[in-house]
């Protein structure tokens, strides 16, 4: 659903700026973004809703619907094109953010496994219906939160108060939306907030591509699911079966990965870069002053 005629993401450019229809009245992105922001998180909230669970191909349908209604919200409340969603380079960004979110999960799962947290074995269950289970639930899952997250919520608060301030308050609700997963606890929000709001967000702030964070939230937790290794406190049925030893601050315990103190390290190590090159080629704005 993402213009054709957008940016490349590679280029360093930012997304437009509101265009409210105000003919650039002062304030009218900063007031346009508390309607679109909101109207856009009921929309893909009440997809995401109806279809996370659904049986079959029903996550992915739900995927595609949240992105057809992310695309009305941008184009016709907040009036702004979507090079965020761009069709062009789709498939490129998400194979490098899944590159990533892959390497992420492997290195972080390995280095636990190393200092005795992990042991690994074979489930023993069909591999084609594991395999097609988690790439559908994920997929879904991972579509619907980086539009809501990174698409909305980061991009309507930089409007309102820059991109540090949206990073920052973005990281910390994504956190505190996942207190309510089983087994869940204020260390296991913050290492979230840490590892996943800021990583996430400030792989959006370099790419500008909602397909490169959804390639990486995708690898990521179809990846720690296919080893067996609880998802946010969630236990999908996986390729393997994992056995925790040790303390919980570096296995996670049974909230999983997310909990361990390995991948909240390696998280906030791969976001400063990230943020830096995000700084290099003005992805990184600064908050609005009042009459601009």
């Amino acid at each position: 659903m993402g213009t054709t005629s957008a940016v490349r993401h590679d280029t360093g450019s930012v997304p437009d700026e509101d265009h409210g229809g105000g003919g650039g009245r002062p304030g009218r992105p900063v007031r346009s973004a508390l309607v679109w922001m909101p109207a856009g998180m009921v929309g893909v909230g009440l997809v995401s809703a109806v279809t996370a669970t659904g049986p079959g191909p029903v996550p992915v349908l739900g995927a595609v619907a949240a992105v057809a209604v992310y695309w009305l919200v941008m184009r016709r409340v907040a009036r702004r094109s979507t090079p965020e969603i761009a069709r062009s380079g789709a498939g490129r960004e998400a194979l490098l953010g899944g590159g990533i979110g892959l390497g992420f999960v492997l290195v972080s799962a390995l280095l636990i496994t190393a200092f005795g947290g992990y042991s690994f074995s074979w489930a023993g269950d069909g591999l084609l219906p594991v395999l097609w289970s988690a790439v559908v639930v994920q997929a879904g899952a991972a579509v619907t939160e980086e539009l809501l997250f990174r698409g909305l919520a980061l991009q309507a608060l930089e409007r309102l108060w820059g991109s540090r301030a949206a990073l920052v308050v973005t990281s910390l609700f994504f956190g505190v939306a996942h207190l309510g997963a089983p087994g869940a606890s204020a260390w296991s929000g913050l290492a979230i907030a840490l590892e996943a709001g800021v990583l996430l967000g400030a792989a959006f702030l370099w790419r500008r591509s909602i397909w490169f964070v959804v390639g990486l939230h995708f690898a990521w937790n179809t990846t720690e699911q296919l080893l067996g290794i609880p998802v946010s406190g969630h236990a999908p049925e996986g390729l393997f079966t994992v056995d925790v030893h040790g303390s919980a601050l570096l296995t996670g315990g049974g909230f999983g990965l997310e909990a361990s103190i390995v991948p909240v390290l390696t998280g906030v190590a791969l976001a400063v870069p990230m943020l830096i090159l995000a700084h290099r080629k003005g992805g990184i704005k600064p908050r609005r002053r009042a009459g601009h």
